[in-house]
């Protein structure tokens, strides 16, 4: 696989423009030196278009939870830790996707991360880590993925890591936390000690819609509409026999137990990793205590395990499989035979 993605190229340029690491212990500069590390972070988030509110990059509400976290890393003159629940394993819909090991795209995500990593050393001496946290053993079961694709995905996502010298990411699964455990004794676990109840999730989905609607309401019912349509296509291939009806039925049943599972994930990830600063993949509302971050481009809902890499003229972009293919897009196989990529 390639090493210099499109993302690489730009961050590079983008630490070129800021100077020097910065090394000052006053209390002035560690406030300065923690809003350059977040700003660095704020230049790729992912917002909600309804926040017409929010002044973006430098919007104080959006800041201030993370900040904190931030200072106190630095007055300690330690790596800022940032934590993202991602990367789960391939979508079972090979529509979609062109297998179920990692591929380019993922490779893009991982040297974005890493190139983020280094930009904030570039300001910022100890620098950074970026915790990638598997989710895909949470709810595999759930979605239909293969256990063994999901332990094959996790393994491959650790070689790229390791062959790529990205030192500044590791991962952290649900094997992690339970090693002794089945696999369905680990999300029984999981779920036990953080859980929250399915009438409780299901209130919050149904107020998240009116107009009284707290954030953290308006957050639950945007992810419960995004994972229900996400599993949905996943289930609409080819060779499946159910009817749109039935398929939509069943996708928003598992949706609110996927919601379930990536809460309770969430708080597991939480008592790991208090000091962490939060990133998602997905677009946060304005005050979140999660920063929604792109990996590839200028993706909105696509994610490399949704959808394949297509590398153009301008950079790197992400499609589904079956629209990458109607477009005419050339497939790419990387050096140990294995798809990679299209061309267009």
């Amino acid at each position: 696989m390639k090493n210099i993605s499109f993302n690489s190229v730009l961050i590079q340029h983008h630490i070129a423009q800021r100077g020097q690491p910065v090394t000052s212990r006053s209390n002035n500069d560690t406030m300065q030196v923690a809003k350059k590390i977040l700003a660095e972070v704020m230049v790729f988030r992912r917002t909600l278009n309804t926040d017409n509110k929010c002044e973006k990059i430098n919007c104080v509400k959006c800041t201030s939870p993370h900040l904190e976290k931030i200072i106190s890393a630095v007055t300690q003159r330690k790596p800022i830790t940032f934590v993202l629940p991602a990367f789960p394993g391939k979508s079972p819909n090979l529509e979609k996707v062109l297998g179920h090991l990692p591929d380019y795209g993922e490779q893009l995500a991982l040297d974005f991360l890493s190139a983020l990593c280094q930009k904030i050393k570039s300001i910022y001496t100890p620098g950074s880590e970026m915790i990638v946290c598997s989710d895909g053993r949470v709810f595999s079961d759930v979605v239909g993925m293969n256990e063994s694709h999901v332990t094959a995905y996790q393994v491959e996502l650790s070689r790229l890591i390791k062959q790529n010298s990205l030192k500044h990411i590791s991962t952290f699964n649900l094997d992690d936390a339970y090693s002794a455990l089945s696999f369905n004794q680990m999300r029984e676990q999981l779920m036990n000690k953080y859980g929250q109840t399915l009438d409780a999730l299901k209130l919050k989905v149904r107020n998240g819609a009116k107009s009284s609607a707290t954030p953290t309401e308006q957050d639950a019912n945007r992810m419960y509409c995004g994972i229900t349509r996400f599993l949905f296509e996943d289930a609409m291939h080819a060779n499946q026999l159910k009817s749109r009806t039935a398929i939509q039925k069943e996708a928003k049943a598992k949706a609110y137990e996927v919601i379930r599972r990536s809460n309770a994930w969430s708080q597991l990830i939480a008592s790991y990793y208090p000091d962490a600063v939060r990133l998602s993949i997905h677009p946060q509302s304005c005050e979140s205590d999660k920063l929604g971050i792109r990996l590839v481009g200028q993706e909105t809902w696509m994610t490399p395990w949704h959808g394949v890499a297509v590398e153009s003229k301008k950079g790197y972009f992400l499609l589904k499989r079956k629209e990458a293919e109607k477009l005419g897009a050339k497939l790419v196989y990387a050096t140990n035979g294995q798809p990679s990529h299209y061309q267009y």
